[in-house]
């Protein structure tokens, strides 16, 4: 199954426990392929880097450009294109779509709820972590 894992889904994936790690490591094993693009590189990297993870970060003893790096071995890269917009309110989830569409992905996963109340865009499903695993039975 090819999936697009939402910046949400990643950090949280990263940093903590829970459905969200579990999905990175369904995809370590194989079970799943994830991708992503440049923009969502960046936002991750941004997002990692903010003060709110800053303690998180020193407790696990590494930085956001190593997370980062560590992802980029999970995920394969695709070069997506701008699209129409989608998502007014939040127009970084549109990198998300377009991510999705570029790689010819299934499913993303995500746990934004802009993204989650679309259920599917260009007949790729949208489903939480939690949503993702039942539908693989893990």
């Amino acid at each position: 199954m090819r999936v697009v894992a939402d910046t949400n889904i990643v950090v949280s994936g990263l940093l903590w426990r829970g459905s969200p790690r579990r999905v990175l490591d369904v995809a370590r094993d194989g079970i799943l392929e994830l991708f992503t693009s440049p923009a969502l590189l960046e936002e991750l990297e941004d997002v990692l880097s903010r003060e709110t993870f800053a303690a998180r970060l020193k407790e696990g003893n590494v930085s956001a450009r190593e997370l980062v790096a560590g992802y980029m071995a999970l995920a394969s890269v695709t070069a997506a294109k701008k699209i129409e917009p989608v998502i007014i309110a939040d127009p970084d989830d549109d990198d998300v779509l377009s991510c999705a569409i570029a790689s010819q992905c299934e499913v993303i996963t995500s746990g934004d709820n802009h993204l989650l109340g679309l259920k599917t865009h260009r007949g790729i499903r949208i489903l939480t972590p939690t949503e993702l695993l039942q539908e693989l039975s893990l």
